[in-house]
């Protein structure tokens, strides 16, 4: 662990002069956390496409369904916990989800620093985003008619969100990570997926809402 600081560790994030008293270092190595994350993101994305098999869905459905399921669940229990763990880096205990946020923190210290603008972007995620994620698994395993204009919406909030996320960090001088290492692996890499992947899915259901709306102006119009 590292040395100690006015009674308490010094913490590795940045800038130096942040205030985080009664910070205690990370139990688990980098690979303890990110690991065992990486796996049951493997384990949940199967069971969906295994038990999504069952039905007469399209493999792009299935692909959806693990999409949403995977996003639902990440909203709900680790951003959750974030929400609603002010003092996750005091945690005493190796408490994987207090670990992985410390860890995450060396890529953005934000998180760490409990910066509004970041708390802010991350309840409505895990309180609105989270449930309604998981609601669009449901949509699409019973052909709801809501589906395509659910997955719209939830993935406009995604793109908006990391739009915040990323200008904000770019407005304040975008030096938040421990080195170029954890910018790239978590501050960038972690969350490139929730720009890429909402914008697809936004413009296939724009799309098949467009085809829906025109097909339903022929038919009166008939």
């Amino acid at each position: 662990m590292e040395g100690e600081e006015r009674g308490g560790w010094a913490h590795p994030y940045v800038p130096k002069d942040l205030e985080l008293p009664g910070y205690v270092p990370c139990f688990l190595s980098q690979m303890d956390i990110v690991i065992p994350y990486l796996g049951s993101t493997v384990l949940l994305v199967s069971l969906v496409w295994f038990f999504s098999g069952r039905s007469k869905l399209t493999k792009t459905d299935r692909l959806l369904m693990c999409w949403w399921a995977f996003t639902g669940l990440t909203h709900i229990i680790v951003e959750g916990y974030f929400v609603f763990s002010p003092d996750f880096y005091k945690e005493k205990t190796p408490h994987y989800l207090a670990e992985l946020w410390k860890e995450y923190s060396k890529g953005d210290s934000r998180y760490a620093g409990r910066d509004t603008g970041i708390l802010t972007v991350e309840i409505i995620t895990a309180v609105l985003e989270g449930p309604a994620s998981l609601l669009a698994v449901y949509a699409i395993a019973t052909r709801k008619p809501y589906s395509y204009i659910l997955q719209f919406t939830v993935s406009l909030g995604h793109l908006y969100g990391c739009l915040v996320y990323f200008i904000a960090a770019f407005l304040e001088g975008d030096n938040f990570a421990t080195s170029p290492a954890y910018y790239w692996a978590y501050y960038v890499g972690a969350n490139v997926w929730w720009v890429v992947i909402p914008l697809l899915i936004a413009t296939r259901a724009w799309k098949k809402l467009t085809t829906a709306t025109r097909a339903g102006k022929k038919l009166k119009a008939v």
